[in-house]
């Protein structure tokens, strides 16, 4: 299955605790770190909820 690749750009901090445990389930735990994920729904779901936390490496 094809894979994606996905960067945290900004902070967690003053985030709802809603995002931070999205950030989390993600698999971040430090800014500026690059994570490769399955490209399906849920991911992309995920992604949408903290789009403006997280951009997408092409």
């Amino acid at each position: 299955m094809a894979t994606i690749k996905i960067k945290q750009i900004k902070s967690s901090i003053d985030r709802p605790e809603r995002q931070k445990r999205t950030l989390k389930a993600l698999g971040f735990s430090k800014m500026h770190q690059i994570l490769e994920k399955e490209d399906n729904a849920n991911i992309r779901g995920m992604i949408n909820k903290v789009h403006h936390l997280v951009t997408i490496i092409e």
